[in-house]
């Protein structure tokens, strides 16, 4: 699928629709406890749930794109989420709601590997997936900003998602209907760097989890302990949101000018304190300035992450390990931080995420400085819990000293919390 046969914009727009569900997380996950009978570790695990189906959804579908063709693929995906989240949307009872939350996480998932694939083959995968955040990040901001003034109960950020796979549905028509079989991979030896590599991974894994921990239960910080009401808390996320289009647009900017090292290191020390603050938040400024500052840095320490993983392994294997281990924590996120803030309180939980932060900053810094791998280019930006959608062709100078340049195609199909 390639930038000849499908311009960038339905990409967007099915990488918007794919991922939105992910970005409503916080106020999906905080109504279903106040619309349904549901303990907030239940409503937690739901939220766990849309994202571990959405991630599978990824992991099976990723390898089939080419061979069962975009177009229908993407229709598929986009009928899943529609009648999915339109079923949770208008359920009564909680097996309803479970089901469509489910059937439309797997939804998400589908059109999220359909885009992620699309961009990847397009001529600047960086820009593709740069506008596809400013899209869902924007679009998620209005529904913040929108939902608290139409009324209580679960239904309405379902509702959004659903109403957003349907006006995407016209763009499909400008998706291929098929496309060759991809190339065959190289042949493929022993994973370069193995050691780095499962550190890297394992790191990931509780690197998202922490971050989706905290994601999924802000909504409920907001409202139950800083005593905010439901049009400020969306304020603040819709704030958020708009800083972490900041942190996009300052991670591509910066490059590798400051190596990966520091960035992973000092950006992994500072989200654990913007963790911890944000979990001890008893009103507004606290709340903000935690909330705003953590979705500021995300995105840059991510995005240096994913260039490390890439630079591990010029085939991009251990870039599709690392995601995958990423996706795992990711969709374990909200359950972990329902159980840990309904055992410990709020303020316990952000004081053990961000030790648990702080205990894997070592290493991966350590990686950092290790690998001898080091991207020229910075590669594509994922948000939370998301797939990264595409890199482009990377310069590495490789643990032997010499430069060598390869295309990273993967489509790393797992979603996630944001």
């Amino acid at each position: 699928m390639s930038s000849r046969t499908a311009p960038p914009w339905p990409l967007v727009a099915l990488f918007t629709a794919g991922y939105l569900a992910a970005y409503l997380l916080p106020t999906t996950v905080g109504r279903l406890d106040s619309g349904l009978p549901l303990t907030a570790t239940e409503a937690g695990s739901i939220g766990s749930a849309l994202l571990l189906s959405s991630a599978g959804a990824g992991f099976l579908l990723a390898a089939h794109v080419h061979r069962v063709g975009p177009r229908r693929l993407a229709r598929a995906g986009l009928l899943l989420v529609a009648a999915g989240y339109g079923t949770a949307a208008i359920g009564h009872s909680v097996p309803m709601v479970v089901a469509g939350a489910v059937a439309g996480g797997f939804g998400s998932g589908t059109a999220t590997t359909v885009a992620a694939t699309g961009i990847a083959a397009e001529s600047d995968p960086h820009r593709a997936s740069t506008l596809g955040l400013f899209g869902v990040s924007a679009l998620a901001g209005a529904v913040y900003l929108t939902v608290p003034h139409l009324g209580p109960g679960h239904g309405l950020p379902f509702a959004a998602i659903a109403l957003t796979a349907l006006l995407v549905w016209p763009a499909t028509g400008r998706l291929p209907a098929r496309t060759p079989a991809a190339a065959a991979p190289r042949e493929t030896g022993r994973l370069p760097h193995p050691r780095s590599g499962l550190v890297l991974a394992a790191g990931m894994l509780c690197w998202s989890l922490a971050q989706n921990s905290l994601w999924g239960v802000s909504g409920r910080i907001g409202l139950t302990q800083a005593h905010l009401t439901e049009v400020t808390v969306g304020a603040v996320f819709a704030v958020a949101l708009g800083a972490g289009l900041l942190g996009v647009t300052g991670a591509g900017a910066l490059g590798p000018r400051l190596g990966r090292a520091l960035p992973i290191g000092a950006g992994t020390a500072l989200i654990a304190g913007c963790i911890a603050l944000s979990a001890s938040a008893t009103n507004l400024p606290s709340f903000a300035t935690g909330e705003i500052a953590w979705n500021t840095l995300y995105p840059i320490v991510l995005s240096y992450l994913i260039g490390l993983a890439a630079s591990l392994d010029p085939r991009g294997r251990w870039a599709v390990l690392v995601g995958s281990a990423s996706s795992l924590g990711t969709a374990a996120g909200p359950l972990t931080g329902s159980v840990l803030s309904a055992q410990a309180g709020f303020p316990a939980m952000g004081v053990i995420l961000a030790a648990g932060l702080l205990a894997i900053t070592l290493p991966l810094t350590a990686v950092a400085l290790h690998t001898g791998g080091r991207a020229l280019l910075p590669g594509a930006v994922r948000r939370r819990g998301s797939t990264p959608v595409g890199e482009i062709p990377e310069v590495y100078e490789n643990s032997a000293g010499y430069e060598d340049s390869d295309v990273y195609e993967n489509s790393y199909a797992s979603t996630s919390a944001r």
